[in-house]
């Protein structure tokens, strides 16, 4: 599968990046102004997972580049791509909505999901994208951070596991 986009693949991702972007035109951050909440940029190396049925050679480190926008306290954007457990490239782009927070030990922690497009698994519509959405806990210092999420297992299609995504804030 090629790294890189071209033709229908980039249409194909464009579309993608204005769905992900269209829950957040008009109201959705009128609540928050940037004197409230800054927009930060946190980037990740991938994602790491633990998957649930630990007997199918699934492979755990899934190496890639991924980058977090939150443009509110509640809401952001995310984007990337990744060599997925079964070894095949895989790419994403998510709508963030992390409604509940908590301070703990000079920490902050929000919940709430994940809803977006992924590619690149091969049991799951020949490799094509699919609309997905997963819980997720975010624990988040000044610099560093870690995403985990759930993905659901979908039988003959997609195995599930605990994914832990580490990330380092840039902006």
């Amino acid at each position: 599968m090629a790294a890189h986009l071209t033709g229908r693949r980039a249409g194909r991702w464009r579309a993608l990046l204005v769905l992900c972007l269209a829950p957040l035109g008009g109201t959705a951050l009128a609540d928050a102004s940037p004197a409230d909440f800054p927009v930060q940029v946190w980037i990740n190396p991938g994602i790491y997972a633990i998957h649930f049925d630990r007997g199918k050679n699934l492979r755990d480190d899934n190496i890639g580049l991924g980058a977090e926008v939150l443009l509110a306290r509640d809401h952001g954007l995310m984007a990337g791509t990744f060599i997925n457990s079964n070894r095949e490239r895989s790419r994403y782009g998510a709508y963030l909505w992390r409604p509940l927070h908590w301070q703990l030990a000079g920490l902050d922690v929000s919940a709430g999901i994940a809803a977006g497009a992924f590619d690149g698994y091969p049991n799951y519509r020949n490799g094509g994208w699919f609309a997905a959405a997963m819980p997720l806990l975010a624990v988040e210092g000044k610099r560093f951070g870690v995403n985990f999420g759930i993905v659901p297992t979908i039988a003959n299609r997609l195995d599930g596991a605990i994914a832990i995504q580490v990330k380092m804030r840039v902006w």
